[in-house]
């Protein structure tokens, strides 16, 4: 390229304060390159991320070949980098005032940041062993807690929308894993149920009146 010699290309001047826009907000983790579509070749580079540097081949292809309905923006699609980086990659033709294409902008963004605050999240969000029992075996209120959100996570129906029978229903559970042996826990199941105290007195004793089969001699 003789004319980078003489000075920067026109194109290069006109498009340079917007690339290195992009470039200083999402730098170091984006590449930004500026292409020539008819000597297919690189004009400039924000951030390379390879060896590649102005006058480069840039490989970029026919652009007649690309889909027209994409009105000169491509992606975000997928490139893989030679050490294993995953890139997000966006292409932009850039036209003159005659609607020939006259530069090619592409902003590549390293993913591998991206993926890493992921991995760390998920695994901050995920228990990978069960909890030692002994250690929670005698918290009744945290059973409690576990008991009730489990039956909401389990019908997607909230406290607040219980009816009668989800109360028995929860009930049941409370008085299977023996919650209510523990003297001070019918006020926190009421609590946590957002029902009063004899509410849950007079469920229980529905709960575990003898049915009529259970009567019948």
């Amino acid at each position: 390229m003789g004319n980078v010699e003489e000075g920067p290309d026109s194109r290069v001047r006109m498009w340079s304060p917007v690339c290195r826009a992009v470039a200083l907000l999402l730098g170091p983790y984006a590449e930004v390159v500026l292409h020539d579509p008819e000597t297919d070749r690189v004009l400039e580079i924000w951030n390379p991320m390879t060896s590649r540097g102005p006058g480069d081949p840039s490989l970029l292809g026919e652009l007649d070949e690309l889909d027209p309905s994409a009105r000169d923006v491509y992606g975000p699609y997928e490139k893989l980098l030679a050490d294993g980086r995953r890139l997000s990659s966006v292409s932009a033709v850039l036209r003159d005032a005659r609607g020939e294409p006259s530069a090619v902008l592409c902003i590549n963004l390293d993913r591998t940041p991206l993926e890493q605050a992921a991995a760390v999240l998920s695994a901050f969000g995920a228990p990978t062993v069960k909890g030692p029992e002994p250690l929670f075996e005698q918290d009744w209120s945290e059973r409690i807690q576990h008991v009730i959100g489990t039956y909401v996570r389990e019908t997607g129906r909230p406290i607040e929308r219980m009816t009668r029978q989800d109360r028995l229903a929860v009930l049941g559970r409370l008085d299977e894993a023996r919650v209510f042996a523990v003297r001070r826990a019918t006020p926190v199941v009421a609590g946590a149920l957002r029902v009063s105290r004899s509410t849950v007195y007079g469920l229980l004793t529905e709960l575990r009146a003898p049915s009529a089969k259970d009567r019948q001699p």
